[in-house]
């Protein structure tokens, strides 16, 4: 009889074990998912994502908080992200940035496309060129003859070395063979300030950034990077419609990106989520608003691809623009 009650027990112990080890496998996420910003807050990448958070949170039925990690033109929020447990609870908003930077500086302490798993794309955007509202020049060819008149003389600013900006502002300058100088900051959210105090005179922040400026009427554009015009600035030329060369063609993207050897499993449910968030009519809207499109990728493997694509051109891009890092 005691043997029995022992069987028994030990059925029912096995069980439950099994039972509390399957519903522990089903429960991700079942904590708050932190959302690692590389760049400051309030500029146009940290105001998307903030954006999105909502959406994503109730997606997963979990909070989801994003935190700034500025430094290195997104270097620093990346290493950060590598060294974060591979559970799916610490997210980075990748970008072309980090793309870019490993390119740049190889000895970075990651890369995009072994350091971490793709979760899928979230929007595309390009850069937009930039004077103050106050600045005499009003067009592309009114730049193009100022730095002429004045070579070495005209400043230029973006977030820091190999940002998108910077990438936009040196092909302009190369692709003409004109000279200006280069000044990086710490973050797209510095550009403003820097114009209106005529520490710059022209920058090429993403729309994200640069379209706010714009409406607000702190600066006005000259042009955007973008392979067709953008709808939240209809009367600005793109730079190829103006130059004719496919190179000035130059659009940023981000999506999310979790630690390398994250289970596949929850790789696939964050993807779902993220999928799910971005048919939210009011984020899109938002995102059209300051120049951007949705780019929702159909699966993670497919952001993969398309990052190994972008990486290749991007590499070109800077071998014939020159950009170096610092």
């Amino acid at each position: 009889m005691v043997c029995r009650k022992n069987f028994f027990r030990w059925m029912l112990g096995g069980l439950a074990c099994v039972i509390s080890l399957h519903g522990a496998a089903q429960t991700f996420p079942s904590r708050p998912i932190k959302i690692v910003v590389p760049f400051a807050a309030g500029g146009g990448p940290d105001i998307d994502t903030r954006r999105l958070a909502p959406r994503l949170s109730d997606a997963l039925g979990v909070p989801v908080v994003v935190e700034n990690r500025v430094g290195a033109a997104g270097i620093l929020a990346a290493e950060v992200v590598t060294q974060a447990p591979a559970d799916g609870y610490t997210l980075l908003a990748g970008a072309v940035t980090q793309v870019v930077q490993k390119i740049l500086r190889p000895q970075a302490k990651f890369d995009p496309l072994t350091s971490f798993l793709p979760v899928g794309q979230i929007n595309t955007s390009p850069t937009v060129l930039v004077v103050p509202a106050d600045s005499p020049v009003r067009s592309v060819k009114d730049l193009e003859a100022l730095l002429r008149s004045r070579p070495g003389q005209i400043n230029f600013g973006s977030g820091g070395i190999g940002t998108a900006a910077h990438i936009a502002g040196a092909s302009f300058v190369n692709l003409l063979k004109l000279n200006a100088v280069h000044v990086p900051y710490r973050g797209s959210v510095e550009l403003m300030p820097a114009l209106v105090g005529g520490q710059i005179q022209f920058a090429f922040p993403i729309a994200g950034t640069g379209v706010p400026m714009v409406k607000t009427g702190k600066a006005r554009a000259l042009a955007v990077t973008s392979n067709k015009r953008l709808s939240a600035l209809p009367d600005v030329p793109t730079m190829k419609e103006l130059y004719g060369e496919d190179l000035f063609v130059q659009e940023s993207w981000a999506g999310l990106w979790v630690p390398a050897g994250t289970p596949a499993a929850d790789v696939q449910k964050l993807h779902t989520a993220l999928k799910q968030a971005l048919t939210d009519p009011d984020l899109r809207a938002f995102f059209a608003g300051t120049g951007s499109e949705v780019e929702s990728s159909p699966t993670p493997e497919a952001f993969g691809n398309f990052m190994k694509a972008e990486t290749q051109k991007w590499a070109k891009l800077i071998a014939l623009t020159g950009v170096k890092a610092d």
